[in-house]
């Protein structure tokens, strides 16, 4: 389990915040010592917790104004050599491992329609791909985010889960 506690939730806060505030800054808000800052920003760093910051980008401004999703049925013992072709594939933005009806989702962008195509058709194409499926994304309703999480970690109710009420049906 990750090391998580309340000075880590702050500082996640902190950066939610603004990724681009300084460990000084972070540390002067937050009373702590800048290099305690700088130390735990490092350990969760090392150990994945945290996105790298090309997470960021808007691919939409660079031109690729198509978002689609496009689920793979595969066959599982070329699963590696899949996962090896897509990661090449400056258009796919994440794979994930999926249960369900598909094998895998991959997350990509295009330029325009015909680009689609082509990244749909070299998707297609890697060694292990049975069968391909795309749906255009029209529109993000909730955009990733982790500050909920962050949130309710801190709060206590992260670990088994926020009570939530429900809406009337």
């Amino acid at each position: 389990m990750m090391e998580f506690d309340a000075i880590n939730a702050q500082i996640f806060l902190e950066l939610d915040d603004d990724p681009r505030r300084p460990v000084i800054s972070i540390a002067e808000r937050l009373g702590l010592a800048r290099r305690t800052v700088q130390t735990r920003l490092a350990h969760l760093e090392s150990i994945g917790l945290l996105r790298p910051h090309s997470t960021r980008l808007r691919p939409g401004r660079l031109g690729y104004t198509i978002d689609a999703v496009i689920s793979a049925d595969l066959d599982q013992s070329r699963l590696d050599t899949v996962v090896e072709t897509l990661d090449g594939m400056p258009e796919v933005l994440e794979v994930v491992a999926t249960s369900g009806d598909q094998d895998i989702l991959v997350r990509v962008v295009a330029i325009d329609t015909s680009h689609l195509y082509q990244v749909g058709q070299d998707i297609l194409a890697c060694p292990g791909v049975r069968r391909t499926r795309t749906a255009l994304v029209l529109r993000d309703l909730v955009p990733y985010r982790t500050r909920p999480l962050v949130a309710a970690r801190s709060a206590g109710t992260g670990g088994d889960g926020p009570e939530r009420s429900s809406a009337p049906g």
